[in-house]
């Protein structure tokens, strides 16, 4: 075989490869952007009309239909290719009361989180990383020395007034647990430390998305994660509390904005109890009291296949009160079930535009309206471009 006939046989070889890689993106592609589950209410005569926007992707009209309604389709490529089943279920269309209210957060780790390990300038003016290679960022520590550990400031105590001897922490790392021997050293200022950065609470400025006739709550749309490990928190307890917003730095691009106010975290005005922090949201229960004084607007529950690329609005409170902006959705994804990037959107009041320059770090939790009916909640802002972000899903977050 000539050195021609070779080089010829790898060029079809390698464009076969790439051509089999391209049709297997373009499979998965085509398949993730097809929801597993649509609910559908009464008022909806073609609840499968938007399963997807691509031509190519078809699905079969014949079905069992269940006596309540509900039913499963086969989606297909090009009518050949099979690509998933689909669930499709009747449900009573349920209405939530829209806030959009901003709202001070606290939050307390379920044990101490271990954000990194760092080096001690030792009593003997030496440098010490007694922890390294021993403990991960996103351990959480239980017990030291086998004894319950309430709050990170007993830690520090505990293992200050000790003798230098090893000391037992007993730590979740993901999911398991696991005892680590780590031995103290005294530091230039006399006490011993481990030489570790932990954190055991976070609070913050967010906005209420919705409060249920149960007194139910969800607000965010994205979790609380650990700012230096990027890690989900684990909930320990956690409050809301009535939040005031003073000044607003206004975003641009490649410099997200934010809200900035101020909570006080006084008994009187904790407003409610966060339950969970999951990667679309917190969600807990709110005080009837608390309830009765916030701004709170009924609206129907906007299904993800109602939602339409084009005009909407954002529920959000930049300055003292409640108000609704124009905004536009540009992209859709029924596909994405459980995340927090499920639309794009992008904020097209001058209002908004003039005072915050669009998305801003406290605004994730604004309600979205389209058509007079919720459909969802903002979420991330676009670093390149503060005018966009993404939204999520009404219907996700109800499924908390």
């Amino acid at each position: 075989m000539t050195r021609r006939q070779k080089y010829r046989r790898l060029t079809i070889i390698l464009l076969t490869v790439a051509c089999v890689g391209t049709g297997i993106y373009a499979y998965i592609n085509f398949r993730d952007s097809i929801p597993d589950e649509i609910h559908y209410c009464e008022d909806d005569d073609n609840p499968l009309g938007r399963l997807t926007t691509h031509p190519y992707v078809t699905y079969s009209e014949d079905m069992e239909v269940s006596g309540n309604g509900s039913y499963k389709v086969d989606v297909k490529l090009a009518d050949l290719i099979p690509l998933k089943t689909v669930k499709v279920e009747k449900v009573d269309r349920p209405s939530v009361y829209a806030s959009g209210s901003s709202i001070g957060i606290y939050m307390e780790t379920e044990g101490i989180l271990i954000v990194d390990s760092g080096e001690i300038q030792t009593a003997e003016g030496t440098l010490s990383k007694p922890a390294e290679h021993i403990v991960r960022a996103g351990d959480y520590i239980e017990k030291l020395n086998g004894e319950k550990l309430q709050n990170k400031q007993e830690l520090i105590e505990k293992v200050a007034s000790g003798d230098g001897s090893a000391m037992v922490l007993s730590v979740i790392r993901e999911g398991q647990p696991l005892d680590l021997k780590i031995s103290p050293v005294m530091a230039e200022d006399g006490s011993y430390k481990l030489g570790i950065w932990v954190r055991d609470n976070v609070q913050g400025i967010g906005t209420l998305t919705y409060v249920t006739q149960e007194n139910h709550f969800g607000a965010l749309g994205h979790g609380i994660s650990d700012t230096d490990t990027g890690d989900l928190l684990k909930l320990g307890k956690g409050e809301l509390y009535h939040a005031e917003i003073l000044d607003v730095l206004k975003g641009s691009r490649g410099s997200p904005g934010e809200l900035r106010g101020v909570i006080r975290y006084r008994d009187e005005d904790i407003m409610g109890r966060i339950d969970k922090n999951t990667k679309i949201g917190i969600y807990g229960s709110i005080d009837q009291e608390d309830r009765d004084q916030l701004p709170l607007t009924p609206y129907e529950v906007g299904m993800k296949q109602e939602i339409q690329e084009g005009p909407a609005t954002i529920l959000c409170s930049v300055d003292g009160s409640i108000n609704e902006y124009q905004a536009k959705i540009d992209h859709i994804d029924l596909g994405k079930t459980d995340t927090n990037k499920c639309f794009e959107l992008s904020v097209t009041d001058e209002r908004l535009l003039n005072t915050t320059g669009g998305i801003v770090q406290g605004m994730s939790g604004s309600p979205i309206i389209q058509n007079g009916r919720i459909i969802g909640a903002v979420t991330h802002v676009f670093i390149a471009d503060s005018t966009c972000g993404y939204g999520i899903f009404i219907e996700n977050m109800l499924d908390q």
